[in-house]
């Protein structure tokens, strides 16, 4: 694993000749030994045609390239931050979510209205999240923002599991989404900003949900 936690909101990330990060682009707090940090235009390892997905709905995150030896330390913003490690599932994650992620993983973009059709693009508009999020797929380590810390709800076959989709951060697993009207919903246990929907998760995985109703 390449990322290991120095407190909530640090990381430390090992870096090796031969292998690459991907982080933010200033998030990077310090570093030892004989590090590179490059401008990535092509966001990460999806290429060109993952970055003209993003740059169509004005989505992209820009992204360094991290390479060397030696050892980086990443933050951004004060936000919590959540090592996921991937052992060759998909990870779907909003781009500005993204702090850093291994080189191994391979990076792409998917339109949100391939899940839950429709649904998945009105999801996207109502709740700010856009009309396309990011993948990462493979094994790797990827490390994610979220306000207030961030846990991690199961997902199995016939208990799907309602989130307030301004909390939610990231899924992986084979799992469906859809946005969903909850007349009373919010009013009653949510405490979000007014839209009265609810994201619906069904399938086999994990979402992983934040602790507040804020925006990055």
């Amino acid at each position: 694993m390449a990322f290991t936690e120095i407190n909530s909101k640090m990381i430390q990330a090992t870096v090796m000749p031969g292998q690459r990060l991907y982080s933010q682009r200033g998030a990077m707090l310090a570093y030892k030994g004989d590090i590179s940090f490059t401008p990535n235009i092509q966001g990460g390892q999806g290429g060109v045609m993952s970055m003209i997905g993003r740059r169509v709905a004005n989505e992209a995150t820009p992204l360094m390239t991290v390479e060397g030896s030696g050892t980086v330390m990443f933050g951004h913003g004060g936000h919590h931050i959540q090592i996921i490690n991937l052992t060759g599932d998909t990870l779907y994650v909003e781009a500005d979510r993204l702090l850093a992620f291994e080189g191994t993983l391979q990076q792409g973009t998917m339109f949100m209205g391939s899940q839950g059709g429709v649904m998945g693009m009105v999801r996207g508009q109502v709740t700010g999240q856009g009309l396309f999020t990011t993948t990462l797929q493979g094994q790797g380590s990827v490390a994610v923002m979220a306000h207030g810390g961030v846990f991690e709800v199961p997902i199995t076959p016939g208990r799907p599991v309602h989130v307030d989709p301004q909390a939610y951060v990231a899924h992986h697993g084979d799992v469906r989404n859809k946005l969903s009207a909850a007349l009373g919903w919010r009013e009653m246990v949510g405490r979000g900003s007014g839209e009265a929907f609810q994201l619906e998760l069904s399938g086999n995985g994990a979402v992983y949900v934040q602790a507040s109703e804020e925006k990055l």
